[in-house]
Order: structure tokens, then sequence, then C-alpha cells
């Protein structure tokens, strides 16, 4: 059995914060993969400025194609429309029947997790994580975390992972100052984004 780890988010773009949390809690959970996978439609967020799905899965691909215990699933941008979590961890479940899988979330995601569409099923479904950006925020963590166990009978683990700071809107900004982004992306996604002329005001 394989312990893979979902990593969901727009990559809007993937930058060098997204593989450094990657590692984290692949050497943290023991992972044997992560899987990337790009949202088509975020359900929550304002996509007025995101890019087409088609150029977000490239860089995905782009960022990790050297990286062996990491890959890219196109599942929610094959599915389309709306990406909502439950639907993705049922497809993947069914892809990979054999397998763990670790729901990999940031810490304001997983102290909301139990209002999302079809909460029961992604409990039933993946173990849950998610890693402290500063020693304060443990415990609270930890707090949730247990309610959950609890009351779902779900499997959490809190993770201190340091975080780099970085931000995809830090990246687009940059692009559109026409500043250097050669410490946010890597080399790679950095190539395409120029060649294609992405960001640009």
């Amino acid at each position: 059995m394989n312990k893979i780890g979902v990593f969901g988010g727009t990559f809007n773009p993937i930058h060098n914060g997204h593989l450094h949390l990657a590692k984290g809690y692949r050497n943290a959970l023991g992972l044997d993969r992560v899987l990337f996978v790009p949202t088509c439609i975020p359900p929550h967020k304002d996509a007025d400025d995101l890019l087409p799905a088609s150029n977000r899965l490239d860089m995905c691909e782009l960022a990790t194609r050297d990286i062996s215990s990491m890959a890219v699933s196109d599942v929610e941008i094959r599915r389309g429309g709306k990406s909502y979590t439950v639907d993705t961890l049922r497809e993947l479940a069914e892809m990979y029947p054999d397998d763990q899988l670790y729901f990999l979330m940031g810490a304001d995601m997983f102290l909301t997790i139990e209002e999302w569409n079809g909460f029961d099923e992604i409990a039933r479904t993946a173990e849950l994580c998610t890693a402290s950006r500063h020693e304060g925020e443990l415990p609270i963590l930890k707090e949730h975390a247990h309610m959950l166990e609890q009351k779902y009978g779900t499997h959490c683990h809190i993770k201190a992972i340091p975080v780099l700071d970085i931000s995809s809107t830090q990246v687009r900004d940059a692009l559109a100052g026409g500043d250097d982004i050669h410490e946010l992306v890597p080399d790679a996604v950095q190539d395409y984004i120029y060649k294609n002329g992405l960001y640009r005001p």
C-alpha cells in the first residue's frame, strides 16, 4: 500500500512555496508520492485572474517533472466545472483502491473543513493533514483535530512544517511590475511564463 498525498489548489502559478510544503508533508508523513491536483474552477474563489487550466497544468508538470516522488493529476480539469474536494477524493480512491490517501491542506482550510460539501465522505476517504505556520497555531489545530476524530472518527495529522513565505499573488504582482521571479518559481516554470507571455498587464 502506497501513501499518496493529495495537494489541490489553483496553482496560479505553482511556486517554490508549494514545492517546499509538499516536500515537508512528504517527509513528515512518510508519503510515497504527492499528487498535485490543479482545480478547474475553484468553488469559493474569485477566478477573475485565473489562467486557463491547460497553462496551470503545464506549469505543475514542469515544476514536478524532475522530482520522482511528485506527480500531477488532471482529474479536476478533465471533470470540468467547479472543483469539489469530495468528488476528487472519490475519483482518486477509485483510481488507487489499494493505497491510502492523505488530503493536504492549509490551516485555515482545516479549521473550516467540517462545513465543506460532503465532509463525511471526505473524512472516510482520506486522512486529513495540515501544518502549523507558527507555534501559536499548533494547539488550536490539535484541538480541532481531536474534535474531528472524536465526532467523525477521522484520522488527522498535524505537522510543524516551516512555511516558505511565497504566494501566487506575489508572483503575479512581480510579473505585472516587471520584477524578477527567479527565486519565487522553478526555472522551468519561469521559462514557460516568459515564453508564453503570461500574467502580463
